[in-house]
């Protein structure tokens, strides 16, 4: 009888410690997590894109991606390719996604026959007409933003931590195409459930919600969003980005992140 409710209340002093340790936790130290639970050795996937306008008609995509953390997890590299339809195959999208300096990304156009560098005043920019820009195909750099934690929530039965994270300035807004985002994480994978974009005006322009999550590295608590919706609330156009094949492979092949590879179309 000891025995039990020692085992009692060591288990409530477990579950008392952990939920003051997460209590404690900064905005920052909320979204720095986020990022890391979504960081994997490596990935292999196929994607559906579908773009809807504001009319309801619809434009659909098929992507490959490839994507793997080099330099002992300090960068991560990401090659995003089309496949379907004939108009955009061969399209690619490389991007090394660094710890402590700016991305780099390089853009391969078939028509054209010719890879050029996304610049910084770009990335704000709509990726292959859809709602996503191409500064949401990599994490934004923590220092960039001050963050604000506000009062936790619960969506769709989900505890979430909200947090509000506002640029520093007007380069960093123009660069990411946003002013500030709230963003609601989940308490229990911290994989975010749904972010609200303002504009420079602070008036609500887009929201992403993540409908469906994946774990891919159970042994390190690993997770990658594998259904997601960007809807455009002022211009009433809508995209939605869902994995049909995603697999876990810290064995991807270096080669597929260099330009080269990116021009083979």
């Amino acid at each position: 009888m000891i025995k039990k409710m020692f085992i009692i209340m060591l288990t409530m002093f477990s579950l008392i410690v952990v939920a003051t340790a997460q209590s404690e936790l900064s905005g920052r130290d909320v979204v720095e997590k986020s990022q890391e639970t979504t960081e994997l050795a490596g990935t292999e996937a196929v994607s559906t894109l579908t773009i809807i306008d504001s009319q309801g008609r619809e434009r659909v995509r098929k992507i490959a991606q490839v994507s793997k953390l080099t330099d002992n997890g300090n960068t991560e590299k990401k090659l995003v390719r089309f496949l379907e339809p004939a108009d955009v195959k061969g399209t690619g999208l490389l991007t090394f996604d660094y710890e402590e300096k700016d991305d780099d990304m390089w853009l391969y156009m078939p028509a054209l026959r010719k890879t050029r560098r996304i610049v910084s005043s770009e990335k704000s920019n709509s990726f292959m007409g859809s709602e996503f820009t191409y500064a949401d195909m990599t994490p934004p750099s923590l220092d960039d933003f001050n963050y604000e934690k506000l009062e936790s929530e619960t969506l769709d039965s989900e505890p979430c931590y909200v947090v509000n994270i506002i640029a520093k300035n007007d380069d960093i807004a123009d660069e990411n195409g946003f002013h500030r985002r709230v963003v609601w994480i989940s308490k229990e994978d911290f994989v975010i459930r749904k972010a609200v974009y303002y504009d420079y005006n602070d008036e609500k322009y887009k929201m992403l919600t993540v409908k469906d999550i994946k774990e891919l590295d159970s042994e390190n608590d690993k997770y990658r969003p594998t259904h997601m919706v960007m809807e455009n609330v002022q211009n009433g156009r809508k995209s939605i980005l869902k994995v049909n094949e995603i697999q876990f492979n810290p064995d991807v092949k270096d080669s597929y992140f260099t330009t080269n590879y990116l021009e083979r179309g």
